[in-house]
């Protein structure tokens, strides 16, 4: 099983860039001759302990985090500006910081990582919906202050439609419920404490309420009424797979059949969910002459469906690559066959609908939206100036794109392809060799770590560490770019408008077809020609396991 980028992944991003960015020439200098020494064991430790220490007492809102932070906690955002109470669960928010103090809690043994863990764990368990999953933030202040931050900052963050209507109940969306469940386990699991049993629990029957007998698994759970949005149904009870809900939650079903084992027994309900989780990807391939996929489809007829407005009802070329590898990793843990049946049709669809040659460039080999029935493209546009008057649709024009959404991506066809010749090749035993679903349950433990690389199944009973090796001096410049607060300075690249109130039917002066926010009153997020210094969990993070690595030696 394979993930498309997912939170981990965005940890590997720019944290050594982060660094030289913020620093003085000085400092450059500096932390150059400081990469030249090699840190012992204890100046690791003692900064750990020091950016840690910071993260927890000054950062924290009751034992949960957003992703940016002004140093005077004047402001605060996750995807969105967040209000002084809330934590995002959404990676890289509350969730992956506790995963990341446990790991640190492996490399150390202070109980105090741990401690830190449980604190974010704990912040998740008050903010579970009563299902078993989670929303995309928690408002430590209660629903009603939540329902107000919808009303405003969500209400007016144009391209961001998923925060535009208060549902009420839980997302698989972005990983956070997947991220927050894994961490439950991993609690669990580490000291048996039966304070995170409960919550655990809660989780597993989430992932196994909300999925369709045939398999799929919706966006969004409990259904609600009245949740769709600017004319258009309801998308959230939509089979849904787009940013890998599935993949996430086969995921955790299978670390929790192994975690949770008795007795070389897994819980049949959970291995029942996992094969119906794969089954599903067979079930929604369409028929000749369109054997592909779209990132939502009916829970009914399994033909593709719309989602947001800037998801139109089509076929998606990157949901069908994506299918495509999870698929192959399909047959590797189960040794079916079916499960690569019909892909060589599906790969032979992506070369046909390849990307035009007057409209090829790097990073553009095929169009992200292929019309049913007809295989033409469709591209994205938005016109108007905010959410009251502004309006995204598709259309034939590839020109004046949105940027905030890709209408081109790039798959490798020709890897999938050979990748598919590779495994078609194996029999049933060489392909599965080392397969989570073919071990004796409960053989396997979790990955050492969770957050050192982007983990997955195939990781278990390992370390799960980085396979290339640390840049030398890296923690020397590390330790030094730590500053006396105790945090890691790093440049906020983005930022966006605070709100000033319901934007104003009338379109404003300026042109935002092909720009990330709108006017003033659009609270969507936007790259900034001036970035500002902020505390980062991604830097925390990605730092923090660095140092990680460089106990391991």
């Amino acid at each position: 099983m394979t993930h498309s980028m997912n939170r981990r992944a965005l940890l590997a991003a720019g944290a050594a860039a982060a660094l030289t960015a913020t620093a003085a020439p000085t400092a450059v200098s500096a932390l150059t001759r400081a990469a030249q020494a090699t840190p012992d064991r204890a100046a690791v430790l003692e900064a750990m302990k020091r950016a840690s220490r910071f993260m927890v007492e000054e950062a924290a809102v009751g034992g949960g985090y957003v992703w940016n932070v002004l140093p005077d906690f004047s402001r605060r955002w996750g995807e969105l500006e967040a209000s002084p109470t809330m934590i995002w669960v959404q990676p890289p928010g509350t969730a992956t910081m506790g995963h990341l103090f446990l790991d640190a809690y492996h490399a150390t043994n202070d109980e105090f990582y741990y401690e830190a863990a449980r604190s974010a764990a704990d912040a998740l368990v008050r903010g579970q919906h009563p299902a078993g999953g989670w929303n995309y933030v928690i408002d430590t202040a209660g629903e009603e202050s939540l329902k107000q931050w919808y009303a405003t900052i969500g209400a007016n963050a144009w391209r961001l439609e998923e925060f535009q209507h208060y549902y009420g109940n839980a997302t698989f969306d972005d990983a956070g419920t997947a991220e927050a469940s894994q961490l439950m386990l991993r609690l669990y699991l580490e000291k048996r404490d039966r304070a995170y049993l409960e919550p655990l629990n809660k989780a597993i029957a989430f992932v196994l309420d909300s999925q369709y007998p045939n398999g799929g698994w919706p966006q969004r759970y409990p259904f609600v009424e009245g949740g769709g949005l600017h004319g258009k149904p309801d998308y959230t009870p939509y089979i849904t797979f787009n940013d890998d809900v599935a993949g996430e939650n086969l995921e955790f079903l299978i670390y929790a059949y192994h975690g949770l084992a008795r007795n070389g027994r897994g819980d049949a309900r959970v291995l029942d969910a996992i094969h119906r989780g794969m089954d599903i990807f067979i079930k929604t391939q369409q028929p000749a002459p369109q054997p592909a996929w779209g990132l939502q489809h009916f829970p009914d007829t399994l033909k593709p469906a719309g989602a947001r407005t800037i998801e139109p009802q089509a076929f998606a070329t990157h949901a069908t690559g994506t299918n495509i590898r999870s698929m192959l990793g399909f047959y590797r843990l189960t040794g079916d066959r079916k499960y690569l049946e019909r892909l060589p049709e599906a790969l032979d669809w992506l070369d046909q609908v390849r990307t035009p040659q007057n409209l090829l460039a790097p990073g553009r080999t095929h169009p992200t939206f292929i019309l049913e029935g007809s295989n033409t493209p469709v591209y994205i546009h938005r016109k108007g100036s905010n959410i009251a008057n502004g309006q995204y649709y598709a259309d034939d024009n590839p020109n004046n794109l949105i940027v905030h959404y890709g209408s081109f991506r790039s798959i490798d066809t020709a890897g999938l392809r050979r990748d598919y010749e590779r495994l078609a090749a194996m029999t049933a035993e060489e392909a599965t060799q080392g397969s989570p679903l073919k071990a004796r349950p409960g053989s396997l433990n979790l990955p050492k770590y969770f957050t050192l690389q982007d983990v997955d199944v195939w990781d278990m009973s390992t370390e799960a560490r980085r396979a290339a090796p640390a840049t030398p001096g890296r923690a020397s410049q590390l330790i030094s770019a730590l500053n006396a607060r105790g945090y890691w300075p790093t440049p906020m690249t983005t930022t966006s408008n605070p709100y000033r109130g319901a934007s104003p039917k009338e379109i404003t002066g300026g042109e935002y077809q092909t720009t990330r926010v709108g006017d003033l009153w659009d609270t969507s997020p936007y790259n900034t020609d001036f970035p500002v210094e902020a505390v980062s969990t991604q830097a925390f993070i990605r730092n923090m396991g660095e140092l990680i690595e460089a106990l391991q030696g």
